[in-house]
């Protein structure tokens, strides 16, 4: 049972509690107020943060200590290729989270990831701001389209599933399951679309860099392509290896 259960069990016996206090002892009825501005708080705070596994379990982080795995989300983008160059010039091999709809507008870089042995995986097709507000029903029919799509390029279903944003919610947990497909989430976030200055971000990220890290950066930006040879080659000299996350957490990347 996830901990968003537990959370609201406990609220309705707080509340009971309360109930109870009210009519027989006179309590403020700002206690209930208090209780549903907590219980609240803790749903959307859970919602936010992918490594509570408040609403479904997320891979975020390996107990491998000598791997780290790159990660890249909502490409195939701008400097996916770029990104490709180095990343074959290094000999290393990533995961790329795939927006569906830039899937099928750029099949020969969906095609690249998959021949030269990255993992694709699925970030819903159109990564709208509203995807969270879906049916459970909806949700499933944008990550099945995403897997239609990548499997129409590369022959495989992915199943590994990035939630768009990192948010999750009772309605995605019920769609990643029909699909049978599990969600990946991170330890190392580098906010690298908002980074401005390419050394700022390098620094912060071999800074955070600990062993089994689940690193998330964007195959959409610059600053990424910027600073990637050097985030591969620093690592490697603080004594990391890198894997696959499939391979790193010894979970199946494909249906």
């Amino acid at each position: 049972m996830r901990p968003y259960r537990y959370t609201s069990i406990l609220f309705i016996l707080l509340l009971l509690v309360f109930d109870a206090a009210y009519f027989f002892a006179g309590a403020s009825v700002w206690w209930a107020v208090a209780l549903l501005v907590v219980y609240i708080h803790s749903l959307v705070l859970g919602a936010i943060y992918i490594r509570w596994n408040f609403y479904i379990k997320s891979y975020s982080k390996s107990t491998k200590q000598n791997l780290v795995a790159l990660t890249f989300d909502d490409g195939p983008g701008q400097e996916t290729a770029a990104i490709l160059d180095v990343l074959k010039e290094q000999g290393v091999q990533a995961a790329f989270f795939s927006i569906g709809k830039n899937a099928a507008a750029k099949p020969e870089l969906v095609k690249r990831w998959n021949d030269e042995g990255h993992l694709v995986g699925n970030h819903s097709y159109n990564h709208g701001f509203n995807f969270d507000w879906q049916t459970s029903k909806k949700m499933a029919a944008e990550l099945q389209q995403t897997n239609d799509a990548i499997k129409a390029i590369t022959g495989k279903t992915p199943r590994l599933f990035r939630p768009p944003y990192g948010v999750t919610n009772p309605n995605l947990a019920r769609a990643v399951k029909k699909l049978n497909m599990a969600s990946i989430g991170w330890s190392l976030r580098s906010f690298d679309t908002t980074a401005k200055e390419p050394k700022q971000l390098l620094d912060k990220i071999l800074g955070q860099l600990k062993g089994g890290d689940i690193i998330l950066l964007h195959d959409t930006m610059p600053v990424t392509r910027e600073i990637l040879t050097e985030l591969i080659v620093s690592t490697r000299k603080k004594g990391f290896t890198f894997a696959r996350i499939d391979q790193m957490l010894d979970i199946e990347a494909y249906v």
